[in-house]
């Protein structure tokens, strides 16, 4: 089965499809069953939802990415100049495996919360703009500003969906996603 054939595309899902094809093989499940689960499946909310494109921009949704591993799945689909949106209530993560992504897709970081220490130093020298904001609806105005038509804009925080602010990452995904809708 073609990769083309996918309804998601993104590696995060062709690789999780590989591995689900895998042991339903395994399990001998029909091939025909595989295939038509494979090209009808959804992504699902907040994990790599595309919500809008506005001005040749591509908004994407990834709040479900709470931690460093899940935003670098999300960074490595990116295939077009990103800015990222990330930050939030931070857990000492290690955000170095996210270098090499950052450097070769990441034009612009906004960090949002109370983490922003930890990803201005890590990233600082890797792109050329890096804004704190305190808030999602900011975030995304100042996203607009600095995305050019064809970038994607990735809010992919890469730590905990709880806080504050969030009841949980699903909270934080439908407040990007509203202000997004705002524009």
């Amino acid at each position: 089965m073609s990769i083309s054939s996918f309804a998601s595309q993104s590696n995060f899902n062709v690789k999780n499809a590989m591995a689900s094809s895998t042991l339903s093989d395994l399990m001998r499940v029909r091939k025909e069953t595989i295939r038509e689960c494979l090209t009808d499946f959804e992504s699902e909310e907040h994990r790599l939802e595309k919500v809008l494109r506005i001005n040749g921009v591509e908004y994407i949704n990834d709040s479900k990415a709470g931690n460093v591993n899940a935003t670098f799945y999300a960074l490595e689909s990116m295939e077009n100049e990103t800015v990222w949106i990330a930050g939030g209530v931070g857990r000492g993560s290690d955000c170095d495996m996210l270098l090499p992504l950052v450097n070769e897709k990441v034009k612009a970081i906004i960090c949002l919360g109370e983490d922003n220490d930890h990803l201005i130093h890590t990233f600082a020298n890797v792109v050329d703009f890096m804004i704190e904001t305190n808030n999602l609806e900011e975030a995304v105005k100042i996203a607009y500003k600095l995305s050019d038509e064809g970038d994607s804009v990735l809010f992919s925080p890469a730590c905990c969906g709880r806080d504050e602010h969030y009841a949980n990452y699903q909270a934080r995904g439908d407040r990007f996603k509203e202000a997004v809708r705002q524009l």
